[in-house]
């Protein structure tokens, strides 16, 4: 077999390339069949429990309680396990070579799944239980090294398309894993198909992780410790160390409790409020789910190869907006339709009015749950220390758990207690929604930022960029650029993959609304010598700190906007700062913004026709030059260069 390829020496031009990929898509199927098994067995036993009586005749024989307390008691052995062994799992995947933990975790899947098939053929309770509760530790055991191995194997422009093939597979599994558990569990004679089916899926799996990558041991002096408290409490810690990161694992918790409140009441939904029969539920589910995996592979697209943040609050929006619409939905179906009548069919209930618009707003909110939850996976991976990356998923998958018990909660509150009904409790989660995104984003008001820029880049404008491989990824450097509107800095905030300082002028800095963006992304407000000799200086020596500190930092060496269309002379600043600071200057061209709205041709700026809103630009990067080769006229020329004739 060839050598693996290095991650930067690849360059992905479709998420789906990942697929064709030995770097991924091993990796892919193995986690894909593992997911597909859990919901597989789960909820085949779920059914074979409440449907064909084992608990009931078992309970009258003194060997086990009844079927509530036995589907209650399932639930809480699976996710028991996070709790217990996350903290430890999360500490053997950054001590050890991934690949071979995740060999050992398939191969123990099997031997897993064939209790489970003994547990179903002697119908023993206290077998199911245990088998539930080692599928729980296996889940606990390949979380950490699931999330972390992918930042090694994938280049960062990847990793949002990585994630969203994750995330995908994940839902997409669930769905036909929920479908097709609860169709075999239902049958006659279940023990044997189901117990096939497992063992066959655990297999396959075990075989597809044959074929992932190493993955070198980030952290192999890790001293290992077995007090789950303790760890957990350091892990904490760790997440705690970049505030963007822990509020990053607080948002992805809060979207898996959103997730299982939907999912869970779904069912009742269906037939309570909807007359609809099983054929519904599954459509209801489908359509939450497809509409996840939509989302989640619409992400790498939309966020442009980069791991785009400002997609989060995009995504809790919709969520908000067509969860509270789903209230709606529900009650004026509810008023159109006899509740009382004769179970509607699945093409029945189509037919009725309103139907269609409780369905397109699960459907929705999937939708967006995908624009919310992948970036923000991308995000705890590309932010956190590799030495400690799998204990920080590991904390996240805790405090996964630890929401989807307060969904549990909620459930029981709301709906056993107060009786509000589903579609209030589904209205009081969105309500919820827009409660725990503010209090985020006010928190870390780089969401809103990223936000506001990248609606701006793809709503307002048609952007194209070349040459943006040209931009370190990590390290000083410095963007020189011409400046032709108010919204420069935005649009190229939009373009480049890694967060950037600019140095404007100080009076655009203080523009309303805009400040914000640029306060909330560091910017560094300038100005002349002669006009105020402290804000200049103070300035510089940003700069110089901002370079030492390793950021991307962006001029505008014309100091001023364009009143022509033409560039104007590049001022020495940048020479200066280079000299003081030495580090690699990026030409950088904008094109095609000229006769905007924000620019001040024609009749001036905010004064052009509102029909070039939706004009087509581009951003043009060079080859960097080093500083000791820095001059501003030469700069000057390379920028009209790649400009060319277009303004």
């Amino acid at each position: 077999m060839a050598p693996l390829p290095q991650k930067d020496e690849i360059q992905q031009h479709s998420q789906f390339a990942l697929l064709k990929s030995r770097r991924f898509l091993p990796f892919f199927l193995a986690q894909f069949f593992g997911a597909l098994n859990d919901n597989l067995f789960k909820n085949a036993l779920l059914v074979i429990l409440v449907s064909t009586g084992v608990a009931s005749s078992t309970a009258e024989l003194g060997k086990a309680p009844d079927t509530n307390l036995l589907v209650n008691m399932a639930a809480g052995l699976f996710i028991l396990p996070f709790f217990l062994f996350s903290a430890l799992a999360g500490q053997l995947a950054d001590k050890y070579e991934k690949s071979k933990i995740i060999r050992r975790i398939k191969a123990a899947e099997i031997f897993i799944m064939a209790g489970g098939f003994a547990a179903l053929w002697y119908n023993e309770i206290w077998l199911m239980m245990l088998v539930l509760f080692a599928m729980g530790v296996q889940s606990a055991f390949f979380g950490p090294v699931k999330y972390s191995i992918i930042p090694q194997h994938l280049h960062r422009a990847e990793l949002v398309g990585g994630n969203a093939q994750i995330e995908m597979g994940t839902f997409v599994a669930i769905l036909i894993g929920t479908i097709a558990g609860s169709l075999m569990g239902g049958v006659e004679q279940p023990a044997l198909l189901v117990g096939a089916a497992v063992i066959g899926v655990a297999v396959v799996g075990w075989m597809c992780s044959r074929g992932v990558p190493e993955a070198e041991a980030k952290a192999p002096d890790l001293v290992i410790d077995f007090n789950p408290v303790r760890e957990g409490i350091k892990l904490f810690g760790m997440a705690s160390e970049k505030h963007t990161v822990l509020l990053a694992i607080m948002g992805i918790s809060w979207f898996w409790l959103i997730g299982a409140s939907y999912l869970t009441q779904a069912p009742n939904f269906a037939v309570a409020y909807l007359g609809g029969s099983s054929g519904l539920v599954a459509l209801l589910l489908s359509g939450f789910t497809v509409g996840i995996a939509t989302g989640s592979l619409l992400c790498e697209r939309m966020s442009g190869h980069k791991v785009e943040i400002g997609l989060v609050p995009f995504g809790a929006i919709g969520i908000s907006v067509f969860g509270i619409d789903l209230y709606f939905a529900a009650e004026a179906y509810q008023v159109g339709h006899a509740i009382d009548a004769v179970t509607v069919g699945l093409w029945t209930f189509l037919a009725q009015p309103g139907a269609i618009r409780v369905l397109l707003d699960l459907s929705l909110i999937g939708l967006f749950g995908g624009f919310y939850i992948v970036p923000l996976y991308a995000v705890v991976q590309a932010r956190s220390d590799e030495t400690k990356r799998a204990r920080i998923i590991a904390f996240n998958n805790i405090l996964n758990a630890l929401f989807m018990v307060i969904s549990s909660l909620l459930g029981i509150l709301f709906l056993g207690v107060v009786d509000v009904g589903i579609p209030t409790f589904y209205l009081i989660v969105a309500l919820m929604n827009i409660a725990v995104a503010v209090f985020i984003f006010q928190q870390v008001p780089e969401f809103t930022m990223r936000f506001l820029i990248w609606l701006l880049s793809h709503s307002m404008y048609r952007v194209k960029h070349q040459g943006l491989e040209n931009i370190p990824d990590k390290g000083a450097a410095i963007i020189t650029c011409n400046h032709v509107s108010y919204v420069d800095a935005l649009l190229i905030a939009g373009a480049v993959r890694r967060p950037i300082r600019f140095i404007m002028y100080k009076p655009i800095f203080e523009i309303p609304v805009l400040n914000f963006i640029f306060r909330t992304g560091g910017a560094i407000p300038i100005c002349s010598l002669k006009e105020d000799e402290n804000i200049y200086l103070a300035a510089m020596e940003a700069i110089a700190e901002g370079l030492e500190n390793g950021d991307l930092l962006c001029l505008f060496p014309e100091g001023k906007l364009t009143r022509d269309g033409e560039i104007d002379t590049f001022r020495p600043g940048i020479e200066r700062i280079v000299q003081r600071t030495p580090a690699p200057v990026i030409p950088m061209a904008l094109q095609g913004l000229w006769g905007g709205f924000f620019s001040h041709s024609g009749s001036g700026v905010f004064k052009t026709p509102f029909h070039r809103l939706w004009s087509r630009i581009s951003i043009l990067v060079g080859e960097p030059v080093q500083a000791a080769n820095v001059a501003a006229v030469s700069l000057r020329q390379q920028v009209l260069s790649l400009r060319g004739e277009r303004k």
